[in-house]
């Protein structure tokens, strides 16, 4: 067996391993089941690359990224290691050379999605080949609790068992409950050896700002970074090419990436980025920019990201090569609010969606953070930094601060008081006093914050309850249609026996801010998350479109009127009578948070017309009537399709009423009476 010392210096070019690598290497070497958890440029390739030349057989490297994959294989290849990757980028030549290679033997290592392990004819191929070793790239994929979870990834444990061959799992971001479900779902029944090898990238140089014109923002960013390799995370598709043009026009080479996009397209633009100096490729976060470009000088984050995993995953495509490097994240309401809309729409259980509001909540803390931002980022990952880092934007520029115990405590008090049943917009209202129809109907404005904080504007306010959140003070409930719910860390406080410091400056840029223009009200979008989430359960599975449910005009309808009935649901643009069959209670319980009481179909049928209060009238009668005025006649009843017809045709006259079927003279004799005058004074 080949020694990794000699194999690190002959195949790779390395002189030593850096810190952390060597035992890595060893334990993996040896065939010893590891999960590894090292920052991203700590040289987590090699503690998989190494091994797989050191064992017989072929190691098979699961990863997300197609772009990464192709990148290591070309990387592998120049450095004369036999291997190969089956992507869904691949050529048909290129897939057709990676087979014969495998039938030959003459493979070492082959990656491979994770999509592709659930096919028979992959696992058979897998059997045949001698597979010694799994790599698994990423793989804080296979936690529901990580940043990007890939269902895929439950594959591996089986493919471990079937295969009987051990595992070695890599990530650079890994929380506690991460790490002990990747644990639980790569390893099941063993205790693989756990190497944390520190979270710490001191050559990056961190800085959050608030939106304010972030286009320009970015623009101005890469300006100062003129020649230089750039990533520029996006939301969105469109915005990864809109911002890709924007630069391109003030005389960057830049270019958008995608999944959306061509394969060879998307070929193109990794061979351009691993071979031209200075490109700026602008990418989709939820794609991700695998290329394994050691001196990326820059990132920048246009959009929020999910989390501190996915943030702390995106920035350290910079500066690989140790040297310095430069990141920028950009953040805002809307940001927010998508994120939580996110959350809510999602189709996890309430525990894990509280438990992913707290994760943003960290990562809005990282964002308004009151002193040294790494200090901060490494505190969430289990880590102590002594000193200030010197190396972020609150070590070059000290934040302002304030004394922020008082907005907070008029704040939670609202909370309270109120039952922890609102959101920030109504809770707002209630502070400033506002004069609004829903404080009156709940008698809010005699509680005793009403209109405590007017000292305060409402984008202020918006601020405050932010910092609130990074704090994690604050959660909202998904329960409860984005109601905040105070932590075990807000009671000290509003009891008055700890004190909390604020970011001044972002208090003050809020002054001013124009509203972010939104679907619905703030107080309303939490419920419109939670009817798309049902709307996608639904959809899913009847195997339908998410549209043909209900289209989003509906769904706002519905958030914005939240009809308590059948009736008023029927009267909700889209709403027809199919639809209200099929999907009515449904979405009435999301919104009243219990399912409606079961309505016969004869009177769901008249639902949203004037018949059917006419119907719930005449079938009232009837039941008071059953017996006669007087209580003691033989017991009679009404067919609801007599009621139905009755309520629809509106008879005027007791030969009328008698008309209807199923009204004979007994029936109407005992009923028609009454049922006329219910009738006449309907009209």
């Amino acid at each position: 067996m080949s020694q990794p010392a000699d194999l690190l210096s002959n195949v790779f070019g390395f002189d030593a391993f850096r810190p952390g690598q060597e035992e890595i290497v060893q334990a993996v070497t040896a065939g010893q089941d590891t999960l590894a958890i090292m920052p991203t440029g700590g040289g987590k390739s090699l503690c998989f690359q190494l091994p797989a030349l050191c064992r017989d057989g072929v190691t098979v490297v699961i990863s997300p990224l197609i772009a990464l994959m192709r990148d290591q294989v070309r990387g592998l290849r120049e450095a004369g290691v036999a291997a190969g990757a089956l992507t869904s980028g691949n050529t048909e030549e290129e897939t057709e050379e990676v087979f014969q290679a495998l039938d030959a033997g003459a493979l070492k290592l082959l990656y491979m999605a994770p999509e592709r392990l659930a096919g028979a004819g992959t696992q058979n191929m897998l059997r045949r080949i001698g597979v010694s070793l799994i790599a698994v790239d990423e793989a804080h994929c296979v936690s529901q609790w990580g940043h990007d979870f890939r269902p895929d990834y439950l594959h591996i444990g089986r493919l471990r068992e079937m295969l009987g061959v051990p595992v070695a799992a890599f990530t650079a971001t890994a929380d506690a409950e991460t790490r002990e479900e990747i644990c639980a779902r790569l390893f099941p029944g063993a205790a693989p050896r756990i190497f944390l090898r520190g979270f710490d990238r001191p050559n990056l140089h961190l800085a959050f700002a608030p939106k304010n014109q972030p286009r320009r923002q970015i623009l101005s960013f890469a300006a100062q970074r003129k020649g230089r390799s750039g990533i520029v995370y996006c939301g969105t598709r469109n915005k990864t090419e809109s911002l890709a043009a924007a630069l391109a026009a003030e005389g960057h080479p830049a270019v958008a990436y995608h999944g959306g996009m061509e394969a060879e397209a998307r070929r193109g633009v990794e061979s351009r980025f691993a071979r031209d100096d200075g490109l700026i490729v602008v990418a989709t976060v939820a794609f991700g920019m695998g290329v394994d470009k050691p001196d990326i000088r820059w990132v920048a984050h246009a959009d929020l990201p999910k989390s501190i995993e996915a943030y702390y995953q995106e920035i350290g495509r910079a500066g690989r090569d140790g040297a310095a490097a430069e990141t920028l994240t950009l953040f805002g309401p809307d940001d927010i609010r998508l994120r939580r809309s996110q959350i809510d729409e999602g189709l996890a259980p309430p525990e894990r969606k509280g438990a992913d509001h707290g994760r943003l909540n960290a990562l809005l803390g990282l964002a308004e953070a009151l002193d040294c931002r790494r200090r901060a980022l490494l505190a969430y990952f289990g880590e102590t930094l002594s000193e200030p880092c010197g190396n972020c934007d609150l070590c070059d520029t000290p934040a302002e601060t304030f004394d922020g115990t008082t907005p907070v405590r008029m704040a939670l008090s609202a909370i309270l008081r109120t039952g922890e049943y609102f959101g920030a917009g109504h809770l707002t209202d209630i502070l400033l006093g506002a004069d609004t129809d829903k404080i009156r109907q709940r008698g809010h404005d005699a509680l005793p914050t009403y209109g405590v904080g007017k000292q305060w504007s409402r984008p202020q306010w918006a601020a405050i309850f932010r910092q609130m959140a990074g704090h994690d003070l604050i959660r909202p409930d998904p329960e409860r249609h984005g109601a905040f719910r105070m932590t075990h860390a807000a009671r000290p406080i509003l009891r008055g026996e700890q004190s909390i410091t604020l970011r001044a400056d972002t208090v003050a840029k809020e002054r001013n801010r124009p509203a972010v223009k939104m679907l619905v009200s703030e107080e309303d979008a939490p419920l419109l998350s939670a009817l798309k989430a049902k709307r996608r359960a639904l959809a899913e599975a009847a195997g339908l479109p998410a549209y043909m449910v209900f289209n989003d005009r509906t769904l706002i309808e519905m958030a914005q009127n939240r009809p308590s009935t059948l009736d008023e649901m029927a009267q909700v643009n889209g709403v027809g009578a199919a639809k209200l069959e099929r999907y009515g209670a449904a979405f009435m319980e999301v919104i009243t948070g219990a399912a409606p009481a079961p309505v016969h179909p004869t009177r769901r049928a008249l639902a949203g017309r004037d018949a059917g209060a006419l119907y719930d009238q005449l079938e009232d009668a009837v039941r008071e009537l059953a017996r006669g005025d007087c209580g003691t006649l033989k017991p009679m009843d009404c067919k609801r399709s007599s009621l139905r017809q009755i309520a629809e045709r509106r008879p005027a006259s007791l030969p009328e009423l008698a008309r209807i079927p199923g009204m004979d003279d007994r029936r109407t004799e005992r009923f028609g009476a009454r049922f006329l005058d219910i009738l006449a004074q309907a009209s």
